[in-house]
């Protein structure tokens, strides 16, 4: 069986976009592969975070994974600064990056440009992340297209470690997970739906209360057209709730647009809004069950456990290609 990682910062609020762009489809990948999943807290770190609150959006991210479908005796869940191996891996991955292949990554770019005092782990985060991946040996990493230049470093850093001290990391394959709806700003229906987007009526979050849903569904971007049909090009809005409604109930597009046949954008905003809540709330039920759970304790605990050993190896076996410490 084949090796799946993925990793989750715990920043900012899980949205319907990240459910269904992500979660929903690693609820299906842990039954054909062995997946582990990591809440990567070190990355959330590169800007400064508030402890107090990192603490509790890390515990609300490992209720959510288990909530909304990831089961621990099929998937490794686990926290990544629980596992010492992924900062001790990711120096040897710096000590073979090169400064301006990752001077070169957008999203350094993007972060640093116009900052004053930008922090130097916005540089060399690229290798922590490649470090999280090759530490589980992993064969495929499934990642939005936002992500793939990352990826592409990972293999070539791999690919360089393995040509400069022997054949030791296994090189993962990059996976764009198979098309799905693509959920888009509530507000701006040409942009993707971001969880740190500042305008909180452009998100509906997985723990949103029916009211909050119904609210921000209403309140979302349309036109004046009045006609309920999908077409991305010249009705985004429409079409976004269209994609949204169609996700959360299991229904084809097509098959949603039929249901609004001749009604208008209200009773279509809150046929949206009733799919989205009775979609979401076993979901918060689950999670308020697990939130203050020792169960949620025993998981970690236990996913911690289980990464240790793998990530342990695979860091020995890393630190002997290079000749660090004492051979055994």
């Amino acid at each position: 069986m084949k090796t799946i990682f993925s990793g989750v910062q715990p920043t900012g609020t899980v949205t319907i976009g990240n459910y269904i762009g992500a979660f929903r489809q690693f609820t299906e990948l842990q039954h054909e592969y062995h997946c582990n999943f990591c809440i990567v807290d070190q990355h959330a770190i590169t800007v400064r975070q508030d402890p107090k609150e990192l603490h509790q959006t890390i515990r609300s991210l490992a209720a959510l994974y288990v909530a909304s479908g990831i089961d621990p005796e099929k998937a490794n869940l686990f926290i990544q600064s629980e596992v010492p191996a992924h900062a001790q891996a990711a120096w040897i991955m710096q000590c073979i990056s090169y400064i301006g292949e990752l001077e070169r990554m957008t999203q350094f770019k993007d972060k640093s440009e116009g900052q004053e005092g930008v922090s130097a782990a916005l540089l060399t985060y690229p290798p922590l992340m490649a470090a999280d991946i090759l530490l589980y040996n992993t064969d495929i990493v499934p990642v939005g297209d936002d992500q793939t230049q990352h990826l592409e470093l990972t293999r070539n850093l791999a690919e360089r470690f393995n040509s400069r001290y022997g054949n030791t990391l296994t090189i993962p394959e990059i996976r764009v997970p198979k098309t799905g709806a693509r959920i888009k700003s509530l507000q701006e229906p040409t942009k993707k739906m971001s969880k740190s987007d500042p305008n909180k009526r452009a998100t509906i979050s997985l723990l949103d209360t029916p009211k909050e849903i119904e609210k921000k569904i209403k309140s979302a971007v349309t036109d004046s057209e009045g006609i309920v049909k999908f077409d991305e090009e010249n009705k985004p809005g429409v079409s976004n709730l269209l994609a949204i409604e169609a996700a959360m109930s299991d229904r084809t597009i097509d098959e949603v647009v039929a249901k609004y046949d001749g009604l208008r954008y209200g009773d279509f905003k809150a046929g949206v809004a009733e799919a989205v809540i009775n979609h979401l709330t076993p979901i918060q039920e689950n999670y308020n069950n697990l939130i203050e759970s020792s169960k949620l304790d025993d998981i970690l605990d236990e996913g911690a456990e289980k990464a240790n050993k793998i990530a342990s190896a695979t860091l020995k076996r890393m630190e002997d290609a290079m000749g660090l410490g004492r051979k055994r």
